[in-house]
C-alpha cells in the first residue's frame, strides 16, 4: 500500500479558511481526511503542506510514527514552526483516519480504547462571532450575561468569554474593573453550577496578568487562559504560584519540548495542546503522556473546524487526564452540507458520545466545500490607548 497524493480542499468559513488534507492511497476508495486551519497563514499552510508530499508520496501510509519522524527531521530545520507543525498535524491525521479504516476501528480503539464515556464540551461566547463580541466587550457587562445565559439555553454547563480587555504593559483599575464586571455579571445570570472560564489571550504583561488573576479570582473561574504570552513561562509559574485558579495555556506550544519546559516550571494546570497546531494526533499523544505524568488536565484548543473538532473529541476518549474539549457549533450556518460526524451530541449537558465509525468518522462533501472558496481572512488589528500595537 501506498500514498499516491496529499490535496488540500480550503473552505472559507468566516473568521478563518479550514484547510481539509486528503490523503490519497493506491487502493480504491481508501483515503483520509486530516485538517490544518491556521488562521492567516492559509497559503503558508497549504505551501507547506505541498513542501512535506515530495518526503511522502510512494510511502506506507499505515507507518505513522516513521513518516511523522520524517515529516519533523528532514528538510534540516525541525518542523515545531508553527506552519510546518500545523501542515504535519493535517497530514498526520488523515493518517491516523487511513489507519482506523484499514481496521475497521475509531482512532480511539488504536490507542487503548476509551477510558470515558462521553465527553464534556463547552462553547465560546459569540458562537464564533468575534467580531461582534469586540464591539461590547469591554463596555457592555450586561451583554456577557445576555450571551451567558444563551449558553446555558443551548444545553452547555461550560462556557469561556474574552472578558479581559487589551492593556499597556501597566495600567490602572479601569481595565481590572471592566473585567470584574463582566465576569460577576455572568456569574450573577448563571450561578455558581456553570463553570466559566476567561481568556486573556495572553494580551497582559505578567504583571497586568497577576492583577487580573487576582481580581476575577473570588469568581471561581474553571481555568484562567493565557494570562500573559505562552513564551515568558516565569511570569505564567509567579501567577500560577500566586492563585488558586487554574491556569490554562499550550494552544500556541508547538512542540514536545516546549511542553516539558512549561510543565517543569508548574506554569500551568490545564493543557491546551492544540492537535491541529501541534504536529497533529502522533504528537500529542506524547504531550498527553508528559501531562499525565505531572498531573497536568488536558482541554485542548479547537476553534477550527469539523476535522479538528472530530480528532481532538477521538483523543479525549483515550486520554485520562482530558477534562472538556472546546468546540464551535454555531459558526456557519451551511456546517453540516460541509461534514457529516461520526460522534453524536447530547443536548442538554452537550456532552459527546463516542464515535462508532472508522477512523476518525468524518466524511468532507467536497462539492460543497468548493461552494466557499478561499477568502482572505480579515485583519483582526489591537492598538492600545496611546497608539502602539499591541496583542489580538
Amino acid at each position: 500500500m501506498k500514498i499516491t497524493g496529499i490535496e488540500t480542499h480550503v473552505c472559507h468559513a468566516r473568521m478563518r479558511n479550514w484547510i481539509f488534507v486528503k490523503v490519497l492511497t493506491d487502493q480504491p476508495g481508501l483515503f483520509g481526511w486530516g485538517e490544518a486551519t491556521l488562521e492567516w497563514h492559509t497559503r503558508g499552510v497549504v505551501g507547506a503542506i505541498e513542501d512535506l508530499s515530495e518526503l511522502l508520496l510512494g510511502q506506507d501510509p499505515t507507518r505513522i510514527e516513521y513518516l511523522w519522524q520524517m515529516m519533523f527531521r528532514q528538510h534540516f530545520w525541525h518542523g515545531h514552526g508553527i506552519v510546518r507543525a500545523t501542515a504535519m498535524a493535517g497530514i498526520d491525521l488523515a493518517l491516523w483516519d487511513i489507519l482506523g479504516k484499514i481496521t475497521g476501528l475509531p482512532c480511539a480503539r488504536l490507542w487503548g480504547g476509551p477510558v470515558r464515556d462521553h465527553v464534556r464540551t463547552y462553547c465560546h461566547l459569540g458562537g464564533g462571532r468575534m467580531e461582534d463580541f469586540y464591539e461590547t466587550a469591554a463596555a457592555d457587562a450586561r451583554r456577557f450575561a445576555d450571551l451567558a445565559s444563551q449558553a446555558v439555553a443551548e444545553g452547555f454547563t461550560a462556557f469561556k468569554s474574552m472578558a479581559v480587555p487589551p492593556t499597556l504593559p501597566i495600567e490602572g483599575l479601569k481595565p481590572l474593573r471592566t473585567a470584574e464586571k463582566a465576569v460577576a455579571a455572568m456569574r450573577e445570570a448563571v450561578g455558581e453550577t456553570i463553570d466559566i472560564m476567561v481568556d486573556c489571550h495572553a494580551r497582559p504583561s505578567p504583571a497586568m496578568g497577576l492583577k487580573f488573576a487576582k481580581a476575577l479570582e473570588p469568581y471561581g473561574l474553571y481555568f484562567l487562559e493565557e494570562p500573559c504570552w505562552p513564551e515568558n513561562i516565569e511570569g505564567l509559574a509567579a501567577i500560577q504560584a500566586a492563585v488558586e485558579t487554574p491556569l490554562a495555556t499550550g494552544e500556541r506550544v508547538t512542540h514536545l519540548a516546549a511542553f516539558r519546559d512549561l510543565f517543569n516550571a508548574r506554569a500551568c494546570a490545564i493543557c491546551q495542546v492544540d492537535i491541529t497546531h501541534c504536529g497533529g494526533l502522533t504528537e500529542a499523544r506524547r504531550i498527553a503522556a508528559l501531562a499525565e505524568a505531572h498531573r497536568i488536565a488536558l482541554a485542548p484548543h479547537n476553534p477550527q473546524g469539523p476535522v479538528s473538532t472530530a480528532a481532538s473529541l477521538e483523543f479525549g476518549f483515550a486520554q485520562p487526564s482530558y477534562i472538556i474539549c472546546e468546540t464551535v457549533h454555531e459558526d456557519v450556518p451551511w456546517r453540516a452540507d460541509v461534514v457529516e460526524e461520526g460522534f453524536t451530541v447530547e443536548r442538554q449537558g452537550r456532552i459527546v458520545r463516542p464515535n462508532q465509525k472508522p477512523g476518525l468518522g468524518i466524511s468532507i462533501n467536497e462539492a460543497e466545500v468548493k461552494k466557499h472558496p478561499f477568502q482572505q481572512e480579515l485583519p483582526q488589528r489591537v492598538f492600545y490607548s496611546d497608539g502602539s500595537v499591541g496583542d489580538w
